[in-house]
């Protein structure tokens, strides 16, 4: 679909949850930090069902920021619902996205806008002077990204930090639901896209105390297993649960020979074996992991057709220009 002239250069989109104390000084900046460049830019503060006020403060600040504009969310959906929402909202031709607690410096986008302009479809900042606690947010964000770089092989220094720069036609085929927000390198790399990495400020929290905890582990650990699947398996899901099946069913197979050759050859009784159990079980299991290979071979096949999605992605075209 052509872009509209019109587009503005760069949507900032700022998930905001219960983050009153510190709109108005985080709109503002991120309006002088892009006042000081040439771009057309507009302001998308997602409100993910705040209830300390912001609300009605994002109300206010439309009126006196034209370039702002709020969308807000019936009820509390989280971050990537709340970013989701943002991407499908915004019309910029380059997507920028931080979090609304001024830990974030606005001051650095238009560096990372910078960096986009070398090539790249996504510029992650990378928080290399962190201001957080150090057992609490810390080590369980360093142990968090070095996993997720060894499963994924998106090696990223901070997958956590908000503060990012998209080129919208990647966004475009971000699809994100539960929890992937955390993800995106990830996912923008099985998109095919060429990712850097910028060093970016980061201030101790003014308001407020953090949404985070320890608690989004589990749920980091369960993401993590989706994405992996969805790098390597996405498109031949029956490669890895076919190949579990073979293997099971052969395992059974191969003990019930050998029960086989208990009974007839050597005339042994087989009856009251718990291996007897054994093999019923490998084949049963085998014969499961072929069906859910099957059904996810189906699944996918819907789910490209469904939506007209291609299993590839095209860079560039050069030449061949009609005369």
């Amino acid at each position: 679909m052509p872009v509209s002239p019109l587009a503005p250069d760069v949507s900032v989109v700022v998930p905001i949850y219960n983050e009153v104390e510190s709109l108005p000084t985080l709109v503002g900046a991120i309006a002088a930090s892009l006042e000081a460049t040439s771009l057309r830019y507009e302001i998308l503060c997602i409100d993910d069902g705040s209830t300390d006020g912001s609300t009605e403060q994002l109300r206010e600040l439309t009126q006196t920021h034209p370039c702002l504009r709020a969308i807000v969310l019936r009820r509390n959906y989280g971050q990537t619902a709340a970013m989701a929402a943002g991407f499908n909202y915004a019309q910029g031709l380059t997507i920028v996205t931080l979090d609304g607690d001024l830990q974030n410096d606005p001051q650095d986008i238009p560096l990372l806008l910078a960096k986009l302009e070398e090539g790249y479809d996504l510029v992650s900042g990378w928080r290399k002077n962190r201001q957080d606690a150090a057992l609490t947010r810390l080590l369980p964000s360093k142990i968090a990204n070095w996993l997720i770089g060894r499963i994924t092989g998106v090696r990223v220094h901070d997958y956590g930090c908000s503060l990012k720069a998209y080129r919208a036609e990647l966004v475009a085929d971000l699809n994100l639901y539960g929890e992937l927000h955390r993800f995106l390198p990830a996912l923008a790399f099985i998109e095919g896209a060429r990712i850097a990495e910028l060093p970016v400020h980061h201030e101790a929290r003014r308001y407020g105390k953090s949404k985070y905890g320890l608690g989004r582990t589990f749920r980091v650990v369960l993401d993590l297993m989706t994405i992996f699947f969805m790098k390597r398996f996405l498109t031949r899901p029956m490669h890895v649960f076919g190949l579990a099946g073979i293997v099971t069913m052969f395992l059974g197979v191969a003990l019930g020979l050998y029960l086989t050759f208990l009974k007839f050859g050597l005339g042994q009784q087989i009856g009251d074996r718990p291996l007897l159990i054994l093999i019923v079980i490998l084949i049963s299991i085998g014969a499961q992991f072929f069906s859910i290979g099957l059904l996810g071979e189906l699944l996918m096949r819907t789910y490209h057709e469904s939506q007209g999605r291609p299993i590839y992605r095209v860079r560039d075209i050069w030449g061949g220009d009609l005369r």
